[in-house]
């Protein structure tokens, strides 16, 4: 077991890499000739900023830097550090007695919740070589950090760490008898990590939390053995993390991808990511309301019906709510992605309305304008208008365009689903008329 001191720390704590040979994961920036192996081993490191989501090594890259860095190591965290503490690191900077010659590298941890005052702060020592910042930030800091700061960093992004990264990870900790359980006898099976990894959610904090709760909790068998069964890591872990920060870059990219998927007549992933969204909280209403849009932007006039169950799913989240609003919500996800698709109404309206924002669509003819006044007609209004029930087939030849804009066309429907009928009645509709000619 490790010391009575080390011991105290948590496990996620104590199994920290300490180099980058221990280091698991991202191999994209720390694989061997990758940029940020390279400035590591040659202690070269400018400023940049890593973002990812939580428990995918952002802190544990910054410990790695410190031990391997000649230079001064400073650590805030955004949460509890002000512009006074951001002066402090940089006066010490400044001081040759404090540095000693060397340079200083400043971790910040959750940079993004510093606000623009503290940020800035920042700023000209950063230009100027004074610190080598080094960010960690689970949101995307271009939206989230000074667009200056930014520029002057080399921006990393980190991802969610494998199934085989996780169980790399735990195998370690059960291994290592420093820092781990290596000098006890906890037993486990490769199928057993492997739920755990699944668990996780690319989390590997999450993970070695889990293991810890697993062998503190379960009493050694008549052999001395801590057995970890499959019961203890599902209590140990209760429900899997969901990656999906409601407020945060995640809603985004969900959202964003639920809708690629309707649109794109996948609806296993348009599901799972529906799903994705309900677990993390996010607004039953503000999903039905973009099931809505995608039923009238990317379904349309394939299948009209699609956008009219799609209301109805919303009305429906919105009187009954959670957890029962998942049921209809679902139904209108399924159905948009698996009708046919057709924006021809879409590009239609955009259509007519940048003629109309761009220019004189001209005047509405005289025969449609309307005459409820007596004396109007004897100006000509309404004067010429065709009642097309009174044609056969109900259509009969006149100008329904301005002149201006006589020639233009803006629905043009597709031959897919329902709109293929419309196709067919407008093929009708200009046969009907040109035999009026």
């Amino acid at each position: 077991m490790p010391s009575e001191e080390l011991s105290r720390q948590p496990l996620p704590y104590r199994m920290a890499p300490r180099s980058l040979d221990e280091y698991v994961g991202q191999e994209h920036i720390v694989g061997k000739g990758k940029l940020l192996r390279r400035m590591i081993e040659a202690d070269r490191l400018s400023s940049v900023i890593l973002f990812g989501p939580p428990g995918t090594g952002k802190t544990a890259l910054a410990r790695v830097i410190a031990n391997c860095t000649t230079s001064k190591f400073r650590s805030l965290n955004a949460v509890t550090s002000g512009v006074s503490d951001i002066k402090g690191v940089i006066e010490d900077a400044k001081n040759p007695l404090l540095s000693e010659g060397q340079r200083t590298v400043l971790f910040i941890d959750e940079i993004h919740r510093f606000n623009k005052l503290q940020q800035d702060a920042l700023l000209p020592f950063v230009e100027d070589g004074t610190i080598i910042l080094v960010g960690a930030t689970t949101e995307n800091p271009f939206f989230e950090v000074n667009k200056a700061l930014v520029s002057r960093s080399t921006v990393l992004q980190l991802y969610s760490l494998t199934d085989e990264d996780i169980t790399k990870i735990l195998r370690n900790a059960i291994n290592d008898k420093e820092r781990g359980y290596g000098l006890i006898d906890v037993r486990i099976t490769d199928e057993t990590l492997s739920k755990i990894a699944a668990l996780s959610g690319g989390d590997a904090r999450n993970s070695l939390k889990a293991l810890e709760i697993a062998v503190i909790t379960t009493a050694p068998d008549k052999d001395g053995a801590i057995v970890i069964t499959d019961e203890v890591v599902s209590d140990s872990m209760q429900n899997r993390t969901v990656l999906f920060d409601k407020d945060g870059e995640s809603h985004y990219d969900n959202i964003s991808a639920m809708i690629k998927s309707m649109r794109g007549s996948d609806p296993d992933a348009a599901i799972l990511y529906l799903a994705r969204a309900l677990a993390g909280g996010e607004d039953a209403e503000f999903l039905a309301r973009r099931i809505v849009i995608c039923a009238a932007e990317d379904v349309g006039l394939a299948n009209p019906n699609a956008l009219l169950v799609a209301q109805a799913a919303y009305q429906a989240a919105a009187s009954v709510g959670m957890p029962e609003a998942r049921i209809p919500l679902a139904e209108a996800c399924i159905l948009v992605a698996t009708s046919p698709k057709s924006n021809a109404a879409y590009l239609a309206i955009d259509k007519a309305l940048a003629d109309v924002r761009s220019g004189d669509t001209g005047s509405v003819p005289m025969h449609l304008r309307n005459a409820p006044v007596k004396g109007m007609e004897d100006l000509g209004y309404k004067v010429g208008y065709k009642y097309p029930h009174d044609f056969p087939g109900h259509v009969t030849k006149q100008q329904y365009m301005p002149d201006a804009v006589k020639d233009r066309t803006y629905y043009e429907p597709t031959e897919i689903g329902y709109e293929k009928r419309l196709k067919e009645y407008l093929d009708y509709v200009e046969r009907m008329t040109k035999e009026d000619d």
